[in-house]
């Protein structure tokens, strides 16, 4: 089947459910805030360099990914990967790569830094599968790819 990668306009609770379900079960609570901080206003990918993507078979909204300013940076050259999911039984068909490849081509025009914060063992060696660094003396971090060097 193909697959669509398209940046999101508009969100609903309706078309993220499969998402939200899954990765809540899954014990993961950042689907949810990204509805959460969507449906509030708080959060919905408009600052310069933000943007929000989906992935999408038959219609189907199968992945998503976020890009953001880094908001525990008050450098705003730095930007970050947010909530990043796949449904499980999409993955392991680059439909993850496709999503943060789009996001890291984004970046290049606004951020030189990209950072993420991930628990989860295999999420982090996907980042570091796609030139993503282990960061382990900044909070709220546990990756960072260096788009720009000397700025």
């Amino acid at each position: 089947m193909s697959v669509q990668i398209e940046p999101i306009a508009s969100l609903s609770a309706t078309e993220l459910e499969p998402l939200l379900t899954e990765s809540e079960r899954d014990g993961w609570r950042f689907v949810r805030r990204l509805l959460d901080e969507w449906s509030s206003g708080e959060n919905r990918f408009t600052q310069p360099g933000e943007r929000l993507w989906g992935a999408r078979s038959a219609g189907q909204l199968i992945g998503i990914c976020g890009l953001t300013g880094d908001p525990y940076q008050a450098d705003r050259r730095v930007g970050r990967i947010r909530r990043m999911y796949v449904l499980r039984d999409w993955r392991r068909r680059g439909i993850g790569r496709q999503l943060l490849e789009q996001a890291i081509a984004t970046a290049r025009s606004t951020f030189s830094e990209l950072r993420l914060r991930t628990e989860s063992p295999e999420a982090a060696l996907f980042y570091e599968g796609l030139g993503f660094q282990i960061q382990r003396d900044a909070p709220h971090c546990t990756h960072i790819l260096r788009l720009r060097d000397g700025e």
